[in-house]
C-alpha cells in the first residue's frame, strides 16, 4: 500500500486545477469459491486481485477513474488526468491525512478462511450435498456454492479521511430441487456473515441441507395456494425480503435526490404504522452487511429510518448527502475499485415489537402464514411489489394447518407499512447479496408481523 505521503500527494494532484473533493480507493482482494453440482465439484477458483479508483466531485459532477495498477506514478497518471477535466482557478489547501484506526467488536474472526484447506472447504460442500440428496429419492438436484473472501482497503480524501481497513466474509449456498409427478419444488438455505470458517459451526451444514431439503420435499404435496385478499403473517423466519425490496431501497439518498421515490419530501410524516421502526445498522457483529468503515472511510453506524411510523430520514454516502444538506449515514459502497461508491443498505431490519409470534398466528380466523420468501420484483418509484412464496401454510381458526404451494404475494410497500397491526418480539435474519447496478453483501431482518389485507396469488 502507499504511504501517507503519497496519497496526500495524489490526492493534491487531483484538485490541482480545483474541484471540490478528491478521493484514493485502494483493494486488495482474496477470494475462493468452490461450487458443487450433478453430484460433484464443478469448479474450485481462488485468486487475488488489486486495483485502485480515483474520485474527484466539482460541484453537481462526479470524474472517476479505476487502475488495475496500484503503483504511485501509475496512479499519479490517473489522477493528472482527472486534474485536467476541471478548469478553476481555486487555490488547493493543504491536504494532511488523519488515520483512523477500526472500532472493535466488528470483525472478531476465529478461524481465517485463507488458513483452512481447499480439501476441508471441499468436504463441507460434499456434506451439504451428500446431506440433502440422502432425504430422499425424490431430491433431483442439488447446488451448492461456498466463497469467502478477505478484502483489505485503503481510502483517503481531501477532508483528511484516512481509513484502513480489512473484511473477512464467508458464506455458502445450497438449493435442493425436488420432482413428483411432474411438480417440482425448491428449498435453499444461504448463511453468511462478516465471519470466518466459524460459520459452520454457527450454522451446521448437515442440519441447513435438511432443512433444505425438507422444505422442497414438504411443498411437493402441498395443494396450490388460494388466491385473492387475504390476512397474512409473515414470519421472522422468511427474513426480511419485504423492507428491503418494498421499502429499503426507496430510503437510498440517491432516489431522494433524484426525486423518484415514494418517500422524497416526507421526513417527519407518519408513513408507516406506529408499531414499526425500521433500522439499518452496519456495526451488528458478525452480520453479512457489517463493516467498520464504508467505501469513503466513513464509520459504519446505526441510522433509524423511521421511528414509530415518522420518517426519520435517509441512507446516504458522501455526494448525496451534501446535495441533500446531510451527514453521510456511512452507507457509502461499491462492489469493488471499478465503481465509485454510492447509497446503500447494510443490515436492515424492522424491529422488534411486544407480542408473542404465536399469538399473532393465534389472533387469525382465516389466512396465510409466509415462511420463506422467494424472488421478486419493486418499483422504488411507486413501492409496487411482488414476491414468489417458497413455504407457506393455511391459518384456520388460530391454528397453523397445511402447507400451501405456488404463492405469490403482490402490493406496496409503504402500504403494507401503514397497516401493519402486530409485530412480534422476536428477530429473523436473511442473507443476500444486493444488486444495484454493482452488487454489495447485505442482511435483512423482520420480527414476526401481521398485515391485515394483501393480495395473495394462487389458484382459484
Amino acid at each position: 500500500m502507499l504511504s501517507k505521503e503519497s496519497l496526500e500527494e495524489l490526492i493534491h494532484t487531483s484538485l490541482r486545477s480545483g474541484g471540490d473533493f478528491a478521493e484514493v480507493f485502494i483493494e486488495e482482494a482474496n477470494a475462493t469459491s468452490i461450487t458443487c453440482e450433478d453430484n460433484k465439484i464443478e469448479k474450485i477458483s481462488s485468486g487475488v486481485e488489486v486495483g485502485a479508483g480515483i474520485r474527484v466531485i466539482n460541484g453537481t459532477e462526479t470524474i472517476y477513474q479505476a487502475s488495475s495498477d496500484t503503483s504511485f506514478e501509475a496512479l499519479r497518471n490517473v489522477a493528472l488526468k482527472l486534474s485536467k477535466s476541471i478548469n478553476q482557478t481555486r487555490k488547493i489547501k493543504g491536504i494532511s491525512l488523519t488515520p483512523s484506526v477500526s472500532p472493535t467488536g466488528t470483525l472478531q474472526i476465529k478461524r481465517r478462511p485463507n488458513e483452512v484447506s481447499a480439501t476441508e472447504k471441499t468436504d463441507l460442500v460434499n456434506l451439504l450435498n451428500k446431506t440433502a440428496r440422502a432425504m430422499s429419492d425424490k431430491i433431483k438436484q442439488v447446488t451448492v456454492r461456498y466463497s469467502d473472501s478477505n478484502q483489505a482497503i485503503t481510502v483517503a480524501n481531501s477532508e483528511g479521511v484516512y481509513v484502513e481497513d480489512n473484511r473477512i466474509r464467508t458464506r455458502y449456498f445450497i438449493n435442493v430441487i425436488a420432482e413428483k409427478n411432474g411438480i417440482l419444488q425448491t428449498g435453499y438455505e444461504a448463511p453468511g456473515g462478516t465471519v470466518g470458517f466459524e460459520l459452520f459451526d454457527q450454522y451446521p451444514p448437515e442440519k441447513h441441507a435438511q432443512i433444505a431439503a425438507e422444505r422442497a420435499l414438504r411443498m411437493l404435496d402441498a395443494p396450490h395456494a388460494p388466491s385473492g385478499k387475504m390476512m397474512v403473517v409473515l414470519s421472522s423466519e422468511a427474513g426480511g425480503t419485504l423492507i428491503h425490496e418494498a421499502c429499503g431501497h426507496a430510503l437510498e439518498a440517491d432516489f431522494i435526490m433524484k426525486g423518484t421515490s415514494i418517500f422524497a419530501g416526507r421526513v417527519g410524516q407518519k408513513v408507516a404504522s406506529n408499531l414499526v421502526t425500521v433500522i439499518d445498522d452496519g456495526t451488528l457483529a458478525g452480520r453479512f452487511g457489517t463493516y467498520a468503515f464504508d467505501d469513503e472511510g466513513t464509520p459504519a453506524q446505526k441510522t433509524v429510518l423511521i421511528e414509530n411510523g415518522i420518517l426519520k430520514g435517509f441512507l446516504s454516502d458522501k455526494y448525496t448527502a451534501k446535495q441533500l444538506g446531510l451527514s453521510s449515514s456511512g452507507n457509502g459502497r461499491r462492489q469493488d475499485f471499478r465503481h465509485k461508491p454510492q447509497p446503500r443498505m447494510q443490515n436492515t431490519m424492522i424491529a422488534p415489537g411486544k407480542m408473542i409470534p404465536e399469538a399473532i398466528i393465534a389472533s387469525i380466523q382465516n389466512g396465510l402464514l409466509v415462511k420463506h420468501m422467494g424472488g421478486g420484483e419493486v418499483n422504488v418509484t411507486n413501492g409496487d411489489f411482488v414476491f414468489d412464496i417458497t413455504e407457506a401454510y393455511l391459518i384456520e381458526n388460530g391454528k397453523v394447518k397445511h402447507p400451501v404451494r405456488g404463492a405469490i404475494i403482490t402490493g406496496n410497500g409503504p402500504r403494507v407499512l401503514e397497516i401493519i397491526d402486530m409485530v412480534g418480539s422476536d428477530l429473523g435474519f436473511q442473507t443476500g447479496v444486493c444488486g444495484k447496478f454493482d452488487h454489495a453483501p447485505v442482511s435483512d431482518a423482520q420480527p414476526t408481523i401481521r398485515i391485515p389485507e394483501i393480495i395473495v396469488g394462487g389458484r382459484m
